[in-house]
Order: C-alpha cells, then structure tokens, then sequence
C-alpha cells in the first residue's frame, strides 16, 4: 500500500508545496536526450512532475502510480501523459525506449523479492536495449540524522496553511522509518503518513540489475545533491 501522504485524498493535494522546487528532474530530461529515449515510463510517478516535464518536449509518456489520489493530481495536470494506476510489476510490453523512478521510489521496495519484481517488471516494458535510470540515497551519508528537523509551515493554494513535522521513529539498517504529521491550521485537523525506505549498496544495486537482466552503463551523482545519491543508468539486455 503506498504511503498516506501520496494516497489520502486530503494529503496528496499539499504534496507538491512540501516537496518544493523539483530541481533535480531536469537532469532526468538530459538522460532522455542522451538516450535519445522517445517513449519514456515513469515509474512511481505519483503527481506528475517528472512526467509532465517530459511531455512537454514532445515524448510519448506513461506515468504509472499506485496511489489514486495522486493520479488524480497528476491527471489534472497534462491529459498528453498516459496516466495508469498500478506499478510496475502490472505492466505489460510498452516498447519504451526509457523507464524513471525518481525521488525515493527505489527505496519503497523493502525485500529482495519486491525489488527484483519491480526490475523485472520495468525490463517487460523497456523494448530491448531499452534504458532503466534511478536515484538511491548513499547509505555512508545517513540522510536520515537529517531529518529530525523544527515544524516548518507552508501555504498551500486553495487549502490554506499547513504545518509539517518530520520524526524519524525507527532505525533498524538498512531500513529506516519515519512519520510526518501534519496540521491543517484552517481546522485544526492532524494527519499522519508513516513511510520506510530501504538503504542499498553500490555492490547490492549493481547485482540486482545484473540478476535482472541489466548491465549497467554508469553510476553518477545527483547534480543537485552531491555524493548524497547514486544515480544508476542500466541496459536491458
């Protein structure tokens, strides 16, 4: 089941203030031009950001995300995305030339055999040679000493300001967990979302691919968040 704050109904809406300027997508445009990728999957895509982006430069997209709610917002968005509610292990052959999974959509797959699905899923839809490009947070920086942090308000259109506050509640290697809470100030209602994501390795995501049926063709850092992530870009072969 995907997290409350991508599959509430009130939630999903404030997801897209709280997340902030998405100034790492970009770099993921680049990718596409560099693989010169025409039909391109996002994987996770929850509100649409990425995939909008990548229909305004005249891709084919298909933007897959278990979480109605934040399809809702995603469709509202741009109707040139196919929009489909699912994950990849429902998908079928889409001849893709590019498969995404940005932010942490890489780290929701908790065990071995949920993560090999999820590849083995993305490689179904990829055409052959087709390209798989992620991002996974560097298990030596633990992000998560980070994220204790004061409540932080934003104003979010048509709803008002909302507080956020972040507690890590579990740390237990290589998963960590965490809950945000978060205030409605027009009513006062409190709403929570408990998350956990997984900390791979360099060594353990490079043998999952090659498991998979990938062989890998770089490993770069997140431009806009330096030797904090590992940024994977795979072939299916």
């Amino acid at each position: 089941m995907p997290d409350a704050i991508f599959a509430d109904p009130r939630l999903a809406p404030i997801y897209d203030t709280f997340d902030g300027d998405r100034v790492d997508l970009p770099a993921y445009v680049r990718i596409a031009d560099e693989v010169n990728a025409r039909r391109v999957l996002d994987v996770g895509c929850g509100t649409g950001c990425l995939a909008v982006l990548l229909a305004e430069t005249g891709r084919t997209v298909i933007g897959v995300d278990p979480a109605e709610a934040s399809l809702d917002i995603a469709r509202a968005k741009d109707s040139r995305v196919d929009w489909r509610h699912g994950d990849a292990t429902t998908l079928p052959a889409l001849d893709a030339d590019l498969a995404v999974m940005t932010g942490n959509v890489a780290q929701v797959f908790l065990t071995d055999d949920d993560w090999a699905a999820t590849l083995r899923g993305i490689r179904t839809a990829l055409r052959p040679g087709g390209h798989l490009v992620f991002e996974t947070r560097r298990p030596e920086y633990r992000a998560w000493e980070t994220w204790d942090v004061p409540p932080h308000t934003r104003e979010v259109p048509g709803i008002g300001a909302v507080e956020q506050r972040v507690e890590v509640t579990e740390i237990r290697l290589p998963l960590v967990s965490f809950r945000m809470t978060y205030t409605f100030l027009a009513d006062g209602s409190v709403l929570t979302s408990d998350s956990t994501l997984r900390f791979r390795s360099q060594d353990e995501v490079e043998t999952s691919l090659r498991e998979q049926g990938y062989r890998v063709t770089d490993i770069r850092q997140a431009p806009d968040r330096p030797d904090r992530e590992f940024v994977f870009l795979a072939q299916a072969e």
